[in-house]
């Protein structure tokens, strides 16, 4: 079923969130042997940021987090449930996220990924996005090898 529309997210969101996230990142359990995220931990992100939600059917389709860094915007934890991948979701929702962060000034959009999942980097790069730095992996993620996180970045031009 393909989302009928976006909103944002109220924090009575957070367990839906949580488990679209963690369902879609079930890929990086060659890594990771852990859940990506909680209810308490997208509940702590809807202080600094917001979640995009893409809703059909009455249930939650695909997601992203949101967040302002001064000139920068950021998004991550972009989610689409298994069944919908692959059918423009998750562009949609990058787009979603972009005009939200230009609408508030943003000149930059990054996002970072593991270095890890080769599938990722030509993702983001046919949507315009090209590497511009490397970040440590979060020591408290726990990964069974070593990783990095890639940041790739996207301007923002004003419309």
């Amino acid at each position: 079923m393909v989302p009928d529309s976006i909103r944002e997210a109220k924090p009575e969101d957070a367990d839906a969130i949580a488990r679209l996230v963690n369902e879609a990142f079930r890929p990086e359990r060659f890594f990771i042997d852990q859940d990506r995220t909680d209810s308490a931990k997208v509940c702590a992100l809807l202080e600094k940021g917001k979640f995009l939600l893409a809703e059909g059917g009455g249930y939650l389709r695909g997601c992203v987090y949101v967040e302002l860094r001064g000139e920068r915007g950021y998004f991550g934890l972009l989610a689409i449930d298994p069944a919908l991948q692959r059918t423009g979701l998750g562009s949609r929702l990058i787009q979603s996220a972009e005009e939200c962060c230009r609408s508030a000034g943003c000149r930059v959009m990054d996002l970072t990924i593991v270095n890890l999942r080769a599938d990722l980097p030509g993702f983001y790069r046919r949507r315009g996005y090209s590497e511009s730095g490397v970040e440590p992996f979060p020591a408290a993620a726990q990964a069974n090898q070593p990783c990095h996180l890639v940041r790739m970045s996207k301007p923002l031009p004003p419309r």
